[in-house]
Formats: structure tokens, C-alpha cells, sequence
């Protein structure tokens, strides 16, 4: 299966909501008109693509509507999707140094999908042919120490774990010393999604990174924000948040197979400026796919 045929696949609920939609505003004449272009504004905000992004590819419709007077479905289309595809900014892939360890930090609320995102990630990577270590720094959930270490035994991934409640550096600092040992070239790092504050989440962060900094020095470290796509726009303002506490690098959006609120990738992006890396399309543990914002977009919408 083509990355296009999984990307449609895993994003089936998104995409029946917004190309059925889409047909049905068109189906009448095949020809926009105010009202029709209205609609489909109000379609995008229901698929959580955002009020501000919707506005603004619309807006971009409506332009090109009047440069040229054609206001074909096949002109709106085209023009909505490369309006899409440049609302999700700079396509970036993540990066791992070669020759050196790369450290990957995974921040978010609790319930996005964080650990198994990590689960997912390591049995990538080591599909690759690198070597992993995990570690479970989110401390102040048992469950997710036990959950990260079902997928070290699922991935044979050595899982550096201290008892619920210890300091989330100390497990930090432990994981980067056992891969050192090892000769890994990856650490996966698993980070609690709920503090009292945040200044208790910026000051938890912060210290995370300077044991990173310290005992890997000189080493790549992307911190990745975990956001759960059935959650709409609380996914936006979840973004909006971290990205003020925390040197957030890229994003993961996780569970876009969940309901037909995938739009809100494009609402994130947008209002983070911040790059997507991954998609998380489904529970099988290789359905954590790079993100390829054309293809995301041709996912949402009908056939030209």
C-alpha cells in the first residue's frame, strides 16, 4: 500500500466527512457561487481545519475566483488544496545525526498517545537499523512506565525505568548513560503530560534538557509535542501552551483514524508554525508514517 492509499485509509472518517461534503455543495451546478463558497467555509471549520485557516484559504478561493472569473469545480478544488498545502508551512522530515546519539523528547497532555507514539518511533527506527534505548521519564504515571516497558519487551528495547514518583531527570540521565554503554544511537524519552503548572512544566522541561545537554553534549535533541487529533481545536490551544514553556521542535499528530476532526492538523500547524513529522494513522505499530502534506491534503479532498 502506497503512502497516499494509507494516508486516505487511516484518515477514511476525516476524508468521507469533507469530500462527501465538498460533492454535495458542488453537486448542483458544478459551479460556485457566494452562497456555495460560504458553505464550503463553514465545512472546513466543522472538519476543525480552524476559523482563522479556513478564513484564509478561502479568502485565497475568492481571489483567484475574481483574477480569473472561473469558479469551476475543478478551479476551486485545485485552488483549495494548494491553499491547504501552503497553510501547513514547510514540510520537514525528522532528522537523526549520524555517528552521534540523537535524543528524541515526547511532550503533550496525558492521553495523546505520548508512549505509544515512543513505542511506535522505536520499532521504526530499529526497522532502520538503529538502536534504541527508552526511557520512561513520565515518572508520575505507573501506568506508563508499565505501558513503555510492554513495548520494550514487544520491540526487544532495553527500557530504562525508575519507581513511580522519582525525578524524571535522574531516569533522564540514567537512559543517556545506557546508551552510551550500549552504543545506541537513539534515545526515546517519554515525558510525564501533566504538571501542577506551567511553571512546574517549563521548570521540569528545562532541567530535562539540561541533563540532555550535559551528558550528550553536542548531541541532536528534537522535542516532539504529541497532539491527539479527536481532540478539534483543544489540540490548538494544547499546542499554543507547550510551544510558550517548552523549545518545542516539531509535531506528532496521533490518531487521525479516531473521528473527522483530522483538519485540525492544518489548525495546528498554522497557528504554531511549528513542522509536522509524523502521523499517526492507526493502532497497528507501522502505522506511525511520515507526514507529506500533499498527501495529507489529497487525503481530505475529492478527486479532481
Amino acid at each position: 500500500m502506497g503512502l497516499l492509499d494509507k494516508f486516505k485509509t487511516g484518515m477514511q472518517k476525516t476524508r468521507n466527512f469533507v469530500a462527501d461534503g465538498f460533492n454535495r455543495i458542488a453537486a448542483n451546478m458544478g459551479v460556485f457561487d457566494e452562497d456555495m463558497l460560504d458553505d464550503l467555509e463553514g465545512l472546513l471549520i466543522q472538519a476543525d481545519v480552524g476559523v482563522n485557516a479556513a478564513m484564509a484559504v478561502m479568502d485565497t478561493v475568492r481571489e483567484q475566483i475574481r483574477k480569473t472569473g472561473d469558479a469551476s469545480r475543478e478551479t476551486v478544488l485545485k485552488t483549495l488544496e494548494q491553499g491547504l498545502i501552503d497553510l501547513l508551512g514547510e514540510q520537514k522530515a525528522l532528522q537523526l545525526d549520524q555517528g552521534q546519539l540523537s535524543v528524541l523528547l515526547l511532550v503533550g497532555v496525558n492521553g495523546t498517545g505520548k508512549t505509544t507514539t515512543a513505542g511506535k518511533l522505536c520499532a521504526r527506527l530499529q526497522n532502520e537499523g538503529h538502536k534504541v534505548v527508552l526511557g520512561a521519564a513520565d515518572t508520575f504515571r505507573a501506568a506508563a512506565i508499565d505501558q513503555l516497558k510492554a513495548w520494550g519487551e514487544r520491540t526487544s528495547t532495553q527500557v530504562i525505568a525508575h519507581q513511580p514518583g522519582s525525578d524524571p531527570a535522574a531516569v533522564v540521565f540514567d537512559t543517556i548513560q545506557s546508551a552510551r554503554s550500549r552504543k545506541a544511537d537513539v534515545v526515546i524519552l517519554d515525558t510525564a503530560g501533566r504538571l501542577h503548572n506551567k511553571k512546574n512544566l517549563m521548570d521540569e522541561l528545562a532541567k530535562i534538557r539540561r541533563v540532555v545537554s550535559r551528558e550528550a553534549p553536542g548531541s541532536r535533541c528534537e522535542t516532539l509535542l504529541v497532539i491527539d487529533a479527536t481532540t478539534g481545536q483543544n489540540a490548538v490551544m494544547q499546542a499554543k501552551a507547550f510551544k510558550e514553556v517548552a523549545e518545542i521542535t516539531g509535531l506528532v499528530i496521533t490518531k487521525l483514524d479516531g473521528n473527522a476532526k483530522g483538519g485540525v492538523a492544518i489548525a495546528v500547524a498554522q497557528e504554531t508554525n511549528l513542522p509536522i513529522y509524523l502521523a499517526g494513522l492507526g493502532e497497528k505499530i507501522d502505522d506511525l508514517e511520515d507526514f507529506d502534506s500533499q498527501v495529507f491534503v489529497r487525503s481530505l479532498l475529492p478527486e479532481a
